[in-house]
């Protein structure tokens, strides 16, 4: 639950996704579910000579499984508080 914390807070923002094609877009942060499923507005391809037939493309959702990685602004990033909730998710104790 951390990461979708974390992601749900950058809602608004610029990201890149990396794909585990090798496909790279970046968009706006639209919206973020707890299978960290992404849907993103505003989308361009980064290396468009490569995939032409995505850059009419506005809007994607992207399934989380498929992400390789997420680029974050790193002036959005509040490397602080996500050190402590690290920290607290650690020092719980488990349910099971």
């Amino acid at each position: 639950m951390l990461f979708y914390s974390f992601f749900k807070s950058l809602v608004g923002k610029d990201v890149v996704i990396e794909l585990k094609n090798d496909l790279s877009i970046t968009g706006t942060l639209h919206s973020v579910d707890q299978y960290l499923n992404v849907k993103l507005t505003e989308v361009q391809v980064l290396d468009p000579e490569k995939y032409p037939h995505i850059q009419s493309v506005t809007s994607a959702f992207v399934r989380g499984s498929v992400i390789r990685y997420i680029q974050l602004p790193p002036d959005d990033v509040d490397t602080q508080l996500l050190q402590e909730a690290t920290r607290k998710e650690v020092t719980q104790p488990r349910k099971e």
